[in-house]
């Protein structure tokens, strides 16, 4: 075995990036439709117009294996382990465990905020309605607590059918080191 083969991404099952759809089939969920201002808090996702997210099952040993899964309508999502939630928000999109960390309860069913001091948007977070505890959707970090939110990487990339459209893949951060 080649020393440096253990380094490679195709040795680890978990670096491999995953197609979630074209952007456009993403809607924007930080801007209003109807006075195009944007929303102080926006529901992340089972809205009855157009849903604002998708959420995947994919497997740290086979992500090629993925699928989407149904966005629960309660709390009784069942088991979320392994899976992604992927929204855009003011036109960025965002890919995070599906799961609160603290809770266990669908972040799909949370609600999206810019964080703010004094006017200023800093970053962007989501709250999860179970506790009310909310995380940076860059860093993972919570407001309260150590528990820190799985934030996953996302790539856009030119469509192979579409020049004007681009595809949304998704893969776990990787650690360094």
């Amino acid at each position: 075995m080649n020393f440096f083969s253990a380094f490679r991404a195709s040795t680890r099952p978990e670096a491999q990036w995953f197609k979630v759809g074209l952007a456009s089939s993403f809607p924007d969920l930080g801007v209003d439709e109807e006075d195009t201002h944007t929303l102080a808090h926006t529901r992340t996702c089972n809205t009855d117009t157009a849903p604002g997210c998708k959420v995947f099952h994919i497997p740290k040993d086979d992500p090629s294996s993925g699928n989407e899964v149904p966005i629960p309508e309660n709390e009784a999502a069942g088991d979320m382990t392994d899976q992604v939630l992927v929204f855009k928000r003011k036109g960025t999109f965002h890919a995070i465990d599906h799961q609160c960390p603290h809770s266990s309860f669908p972040l799909s069913q949370g609600l999206s905020f810019d964080i703010e001091d004094f006017g200023i948007v800093l970053s962007a977070g989501i709250t999860c309605p179970k506790h009310g505890w909310s995380f940076d959707l860059f860093s993972g970090r919570a407001d309260r607590g150590n528990y820190k939110l799985k934030v996953w990487e996302v790539q856009l990339r030119d469509a192979a059918d579409d020049a004007s459209d681009k595809e949304v893949w998704v893969r776990r951060k990787q650690r360094i080191g």
